[in-house]
């Protein structure tokens, strides 16, 4: 029987190793993998000058943006100047000038004048009342007294109808009531851009001064005011 021969170490060591996998596989399938990669790594690099086109144009809307947002703010700049004018117009040639103080004693006028002119008629109506009684006791026939009857019916009309006088005074405290209302909702208002100091510098346009025949109307007259004829004056150039 032949005797088998022992390998030295050496000999084990440089001998190639056998792999399941046929020869250059490996190598085969890493080369695939590399180019899927390259082929996946160049999808995802644009060219240079679609890069710049879409830069541009997102450059490009954005400034369309922009300018369009300006112009927004220039329009509300201009509403919020224009608004201040206004309110700085109406602060001091309305609510706080004399134009002001006028309506206020107007307003006031109204209250007395209506008030005078009930009590002038209250007073003329029972005059007529006590008139009519008188005369309804001396009369005799029914014709006669069927008319002071209706003439005291009359005078009750009056004396219902003269009630105005309180609505009259209830309303112009409504307006009153109103103008107040207005008037510190104006402050309030100036009061959000920063108060009166804020205002200062605003050029309010003036109450345009009355010409021609309406410059001559004056009328009715105030309690307060000057340089005006009285009755009493006009009735002392027919005497």
């Amino acid at each position: 029987m032949r005797a088998q021969k022992r390998a030295f170490r050496i000999e084990v060591i440089s001998q190639p190793e056998t792999s399941p996998h046929p020869k250059g596989a490996s190598a085969h399938g890493g080369h695939h993998e590399i180019l899927s990669e390259i082929k996946q790594l160049r999808a995802l690099i644009r060219p240079p000058e679609e890069v710049s086109k879409q830069m541009i144009d997102a450059y490009r809307a954005e400034m369309q943006e922009a300018i369009k947002l300006k112009a927004e703010l220039d329009q509300i700049w201009q509403a919020i100047d224009q608004t201040k004018h206004e309110i700085a117009t109406l602060h001091v040639t309305g609510f706080k000038g004399k134009q002001m103080t006028r309506v206020t004693h107007e307003l006031d006028a109204i209250v007395t004048g209506t008030e005078q002119a009930t009590e002038g008629i209250l007073s003329a109506a029972e005059g007529i009342d006590q008139i009519a009684s008188q005369l309804a006791a001396k009369l005799k026939s029914t014709q006669d007294k069927a008319a002071i009857d209706d003439i005291q019916q009359k005078i009750i009309t009056v004396f219902e109808h003269c009630n105005f006088q309180d609505l009259t005074g209830q309303r112009i405290t409504k307006v009153v009531n109103t103008l107040k209302f207005i008037e510190d909702r104006i402050v309030k208002m100036m009061e959000i851009w920063g108060g009166l100091d804020s205002f200062k510098d605003i050029e309010v346009e003036g109450i345009a001064e009355a010409t021609g025949d309406a410059a001559l109307l004056n009328g009715p007259k105030l309690s307060e005011d000057a340089g005006h004829a009285s009755q009493d004056d006009i009735d002392a150039l027919f005497n």
